[in-house]
């Protein structure tokens, strides 16, 4: 029975560790927060978060595409540790009309280098931004990832409305209405979003490992009882 419950703790450990790496691998990729804000929302912040999934090179250059077709106003970018930021301004085809004027250049293009996150960690690289565009449903950034071995990860797939998630998806903020209930959301409830990301990813870890583990148990269990039932008739 001891060999068993020893075999059957194997396989469970094994299974668990299989959800657990699968789990990380298909959230690794370059991704945006918070993931929805109001349309025409003012004075915010977006934190893109940048995870290494490579296990013999770090990320050395990351590159961030802001859209121009509904762009953002305002954009500053926050300092990081270890990383100089380059930031490119392009002149817009439509002139966007505010208050205080009209717009005729947007930031484009966001590049981070000098900096290097290494195997297993990642980096959260902070944007502000005076507005956001009122007239679309999402805002789409693509994004490159260059490595220290000189591959570079192209995070450019959208994926069309009721279509499965793409492999290399490109971070995507959703715009609601804010009749739907959406508002403007504050740097400070920007981080906490951040935040809560972190944790709902690491319960959601939690709860696989859980299930895997009960299952793991119900099979030695049933195991268990097929050999003391296998004995009986033997006797």
């Amino acid at each position: 029975m001891s060999t068993t419950l020893r075999r059957a703790g194997a396989v469970t450990a094994l299974a668990a560790v299989g959800v657990l790496t699968a789990a990380g691998a298909a959230s690794a990729h370059v991704t945006v927060h918070p993931e929805s804000y109001a349309r025409g929302a003012t004075d915010g912040t977006l934190t893109f978060r940048v995870p290494n999934e490579e296990d013999t090179a770090s990320t050395t250059k990351v590159q961030i595409f802001l859209p121009t077709d509904h762009p953002l106003l305002g954009v500053l970018v926050a300092p990081r540790d270890g990383w100089t930021a380059k930031v490119t301004d392009t002149r817009l085809k439509t002139p966007v009309k505010t208050d205080d004027g009209t717009i005729t250049d947007a930031v484009s293009e966001i590049t981070w280098t000098g900096g290097k996150i290494g195997a297993g960690r990642y980096e959260d690289f902070d944007v502000a931004f005076g507005q956001l565009p009122d007239d679309t449903d999402q805002l789409a950034f693509k994004a490159l990832q260059t490595y220290s071995d000189g591959k570079t990860v192209r995070w450019i797939e959208e994926a069309a409305q009721g279509d499965e998630e793409p492999e290399n998806p490109a971070p995507v903020v959703k715009l609601t209405a804010k009749d739907d209930g959406g508002t403007a959301v504050t740097p400070a409830k920007a981080q906490e979003a951040v935040a809560d990301s972190s944790d709902s990813t690491a319960r959601g870890l939690g709860v696989a490992g859980l299930i895997v583990g009960v299952l793991g148990l119900a099979a030695a269990a049933f195991a268990v009882v097929r050999t003391r039932s296998a004995g009986s008739r033997g006797a």
